[in-house]
């Protein structure tokens, strides 16, 4: 985005641009929109932005002067599509109206900025993403104290919350983690505050905004006290969060400068309780790819495209905070999978309950935008079929099933999960706003309020009589012609009208009439007479006016009918809200029908247990036939899983299917497996792959130490850690080394209980299985055959052999002499290893480590190479162990032995 320039000034300036400029001074950030007729007019720096930008005409007022002014203009009919362009791009755009009817004004028409559109102000559909949240964010720092706070609002809905904390990194990554459209900073000098440099804030454009006029505690403070509409700051839990209130009143002071309005839609602040919620920092969300690719799309490719079923905006929105904050304690979560287990069983309910979810609109941001009075008539149609299908929605809740008849239970609820039940008990069908709305907008209004025609016949019948003398003067008149034809038998009695007199009727001299004593002479022609009657002059100055009337008195209808509207916002937000939540769980059901996922064990302890578990995006990509499900088993033997095999294989894979499926659970979602067991996680953290950040100087290395740093300092023994390929940026004994401390680590941390899935091709980690308590070994099974590599996706007990690394640099194509190279490179040092006796994996390592004995070198420090603890168990012992026969098909059965018998039963020369 780039900022307009102060503009150019000319020598002489017009009383209309001295009014420009002064205007201009007051958002010389903005681009100023200014009214001038029927079109938005922008000159200078702005005209060339706004012609460029949205690729229109750039002209020039005063062409043959010295210093012609760069200018260009949209027509305020459809300024809404150009303001959206430029709102996408991050530009802030300020509509500047004029305030006094040009008939009346003397000279220059005043004009004045209205509203001020920003990204992260919007709440038309058009700039908006239904399903989505549209964050405006605003973090403040105290350096001195040691304490910050940042707080985002959804302006659209009026939903805020915010976060207190005592470590700058964690605000910095909430700040990552909600990607605010806008995130409103204080000017302070960069000695004091500034972004850390290896913060990427990616779409949010910082705003930086003066401490002493936004961030102010006094002024903050009284700013939330009014918004809220409360005494003191402990009734919204900021009492004792000096810097969070800073943040939210930098909020609405930025609110109000823009929108230039009372801020009476918000709804009570709520602090985000951090204890109440699995914590997915927002490195893990991109790794797992919830809401965006790899690449920073959205769409196909990303969890929430897969898991959302639900079918309006609420429930969509509803769904992405779900995922973004999952639950930490058991009773939401199994709450919720009662009632999704409910759904996914009552199929004719969800079906009923999909068909009326389906007319069903955007109540949240229609009621904001009526508020505000940003509205169209078309919104209230809108909001008319939103409310009428709650009858639908609540009658879908008590059909009973087919071919049967409706039971008391059917109609009291009473069959139905907890959940459900709380959200009938406190149904309101909302039948009186129905009502209103249904007497009052017409089906297919036009689109604005100015146009006329927006009510329906017999809500008004003062509008009803302009309305038809409107459309049907004419024959009003006519009628009024008949009349006096019939009565004063003047058959020869014409209508007429001009410009000077308007209407009159017109007698012919021949035959000498006689003229009805209420005829007034108005005109005398060559071979008639023209009259005008009171009753004609009364029809033709009601007629005349009746188009202006008309409109007026729509407008007037037409804001009496909002402040209803608005008068029943809290009952509409309480109905949207238990729209959302029947929508985010019918749709959790619809996609456990369609994908056979099923219903997860949460419990409180820390053991995991997935059996015949799937990715769920890979899943979609590559078609159910063709994707290996796996078994995953972690317990108290088990808190760290060592997993081998080369690239391609499917590490990666099974690494982050275990942290979606984790992380699906504590939503209350249903989860892509056979059976699952999960232990409570209070938060998930990933290290899977990495990239350069070369912007900040910042080497992949680099990049992969701190996000593994960050895992080791804030996991507890209640997370799921999943990390790929540690210390492969590096040369290989560092790397090596780092990976080794790293596990070691891990299995100390929490008192040994972190749930740990580390994939590596440092196979001499495997030797330390049986030596460290709780690691585990297993590997993606690898088939060779005529000198080919085939991926059977399979995850199994035991160490891979080898990484197979030239076999899957030929499959991506590495030429072959390459790949024949590296095969003889590979045979000399095998066979210089060999020559020197070290063969097992212990003799490995302490080639590439010497001094790693199985005995502690000096009586003070640990043991490199800790002796073995117990035996380790033959990979097929411990599939043995795994395998649940009571469940077994005896297909199953032989596609086990057939899969043992090409792992495990050929003695390799």
């Amino acid at each position: 985005m780039t900022q307009p320039a102060p503009p150019q000034r000319p020598c002489k300036m017009t009383p209309m641009f001295e009014q420009y400029f002064a205007i201009k001074d007051e958002y010389p950030d903005a681009l100023l929109f200014y009214r001038m007729g029927d079109f938005y007019e922008l000159f200078f720096n702005d005209a060339e932005i706004a012609a460029r930008e949205l690729q229109i005409a750039l002209t020039s007022r005063n062409s043959q002067a010295e210093q012609p002014v760069p200018m260009c203009g949209v027509p305020h009919h459809a300024v809404e599509n150009y303001l959206n362009q430029l709102l996408e791009k991050g530009y802030h755009v300020a509509i500047c109206e004029q305030i006094e009817d040009p008939k009346a004004a003397k000279g220059l028409v005043k004009r004045a900025v209205t509203i001020v559109r920003t990204p992260g102000t919007a709440v038309e559909d058009a700039s908006l993403a239904a399903k989505a949240h549209n964050y405006l964010g605003a973090l403040y720092w105290d350096g001195e104290k040691g304490a910050g706070g940042f707080a985002w609002l959804e302006f659209s809905t009026g939903e805020w919350s915010g976060l207190f904390s005592k470590k700058e990194s964690e605000l910095w990554q909430w700040v990552q983690k909600m990607q605010p459209r806008e995130l409103l900073l204080p000017d302070l000098p960069a000695d004091v505050f500034r972004i850390p440099q290896s913060i990427s804030l990616g779409s949010s454009t910082p705003v930086r905004l003066p401490v002493r006029s936004y961030f102010d505690y006094k002024t903050a403070s009284q700013r939330v006290l009014k918004a809220q509409g409360i005494q003191e700051l402990g009734a919204v839990g900021l009492h004792d969060k000096e810097e969070l209130t800073r943040a939210c009143g930098a909020l609405l002071g930025y609110l109000v400068q823009t929108q230039k309005q009372e801020l009476s839609h918000l709804a009570p602040f709520k602090p985000l309780h951090l204890s109440r919620h699995l914590i997915i920092d927002e490195i893990t969300e991109r790794n797992l790819e919830i809401f965006r690719r790899l690449d920073g799309k959205k769409g196909l490719g990303t969890l929430w495209q897969v898991v959302d079923e639900t079918l309006t905006p609420m429930g969509g929105r509803l769904l992405e905070e779900r995922l973004r904050h999952p639950w930490r304690e058991l009773a939401p979560i199994q709450e919720t999978q009662e009632a999704v287990n409910y759904f996914l069983q009552q199929t004719h309910q969800r079906s009923a309950l999909r068909a009326g979810l389906h007319s069903v609109y955007d109540l949240e941001r229609l009621s904001t935008r009526i508020l505000l009075g940003r509205s169209t008539p078309k919104d209230f149609v809108a909001l008319r079929e939103s409310l009428s299908a709650l009858t639908a929605v609540e009658n879908a809740l008590k059909t009973p099933a087919p071919g049967t008849y409706p039971t008391q239970e059917d109609e009291l609820g009473t069959q139905h999960p907890p959940l459900v039940q709380r959200l009938m008990q406190q149904w309101d069908s909302m039948e009186d706003a129905q009502a209103l709305l249904q007497n009052s907008v017409v089906d297919s209004p036009p689109p604005t309020i100015t146009d006329g025609g927006l009510f329906k016949p017999g809500y008004s019948a003062q509008l009803d009589e302009l309305a038809d003398l409107v459309e049907h003067g004419e024959q009003r008149l006519q009628k009024l012609l008949e009349h006096e034809q019939q009565i004063h038998s003047l058959p020869r009695l014409k209508l007429g009208f001009n410009r000077v007199f308007g209407y009159f009727l017109e007698l012919s001299k021949s035959g000498s009439p006689e003229v009805p004593t209420h005829f007034i002479r108005k005109q005398t022609v060559a071979n008639a007479e023209r009259y005008i009657t009171p009753a004609l002059k009364e029809l033709e100055e009601n007629i005349l006016a009746a188009g202006e009337k008309r409109k007026a008195l729509e407008y007037r209808l037409f804001q009496e009918l909002r402040q209803q509207v608005i008068a029943q916002r809290p009952r509409v937000l309480f109905m949207a809200g238990v729209l959302a939540t029947l929508d985010l769980i019918q749709g959790l059901a619809e996609v456990a029908h369609k994908k056979r996922w099923v219903c997860p064990v949460v419990h409180e302890g820390t053991d995991l247990t997935i059996k015949q578990g799937r990715h769920p995006v890979v899943e979609q990509m590559v078609g159910p036939s063709a994707f290996i499900a796996n078994d995953l088993f972690m317990d108290e033997k088990r808190r760290l899983i060592l997993i081998t095999g080369p690239n391609m294989a499917g590490k990666s894979t099974v690494l982050r299917q275990a942290a979606i499926i984790a992380l699906l659970a504590q939503t209350g979602s249903f989860v892509p497996a056979a059976e699952a067991s999960i232990g409570l996680c209070d938060r998930i953290f990933s290290r899977v792959g990495a990239s350069d950040n070369l912007a900040q100087g910042q080497s992949t290395f680099m990049v992969e130490m701190m996000e593994t740093a960050r895992i080791l300092r804030q996991a507890t023994k209640k997370s799921l850690v999943i990390l790929d390929e540690i210390g492969r940026g590096t040369s290989t004994f560092d790397g090596l080394s780092l990976a080794w401390a790293v596990v070691e680590d891990l299995l100390r941390r929490g008192d040994g209980s972190i749930r740990t899935l580390f994939a590596t091709h440092y196979h001499e980690l495997t030797a330390l299985e049986g030596r460290l308590p709780g690691l585990h070994n297993m590997n993606i099974a690898i088939r060779e055959y005529n000198g080919e590599i085939l991926f059977m996706r399979r995850l199994v007990p035991g160490p891979s052999d080898r990484s197979y690394g030239i076999e899957v640099a030929r499959l991506a194509g590495v030429p072959q002499p390459v790949v024949n190279r590296a095969k003889k490179v590979l045979e000399l040092l095998e066979k210089n290893q060999k020559a020197r006796g070290k063969t097992d994996s212990d003799a490995a390592m302490q080639q590439l480590l010497p001094g790693m004995e199985s005995t502690l070198p000096i009586k003070e420090e640990p043991e490199l190479l800790p002796p073995a603890q117990e035996e380790v168990a033959h990979p097929l012992c411990t599939a043995l162990h795994n395998l649940d026969t009571n469940t077994l098909t005896p297909m199953q059965a032989l596609t086990l032995l057939n899969e043992w018998k090409t792992l495990w039963g050929v003695t390799k020369s």
